[in-house]
């Protein structure tokens, strides 16, 4: 009987597990969301964005030890629960409509784009 609760114990413990959290892009990376990661509270998020804000966004992992208050030993303690990246731009598009990747007003080489009907003919 008491192998059964154990083994029921142990799969109820599976199936209510916590997936592995993504890593927290500093980039773009709210304060709440900085608050998230150990040894960050609230006045080291606030400092992370404003560095952000005042330098662009980060190059590197290691760049985050230009922050104030962040030394080499709390940011390895960060290192595995933080990345960098491009911010992405986010592109509103109907649903089943192809994203255009140009900017704007710019079309391929002899492309001549129907306003009307939002086609593109050649």
């Amino acid at each position: 009987m008491s192998r059964l609760l154990l083994a029921l114990a142990l799969s109820l413990a599976a199936l209510f597990a916590v997936p592995a959290l993504a890593a927290v892009n500093i980039n773009t990376a709210t304060k709440d969301e900085l608050v998230a990661l150990p040894g960050i509270g609230p006045a080291k998020a606030q400092a992370i964005v404003d560095y952000r804000k005042a330098n662009g966004p980060f190059k590197s992992v290691d760049d985050l030890k230009n922050v104030k208050g962040i030394g080499a030993k709390r940011l390895e303690k960060l290192r595995a629960e933080i990345t960098v990246g491009a911010p992405q731009a986010k592109v509103a598009t109907a649903p089943g409509a192809k994203a255009d990747a140009r900017p704007a007003g710019t079309q391929a080489k002899g492309e001549v784009r129907a306003a009307a009907d939002g086609k593109s003919a050649k």
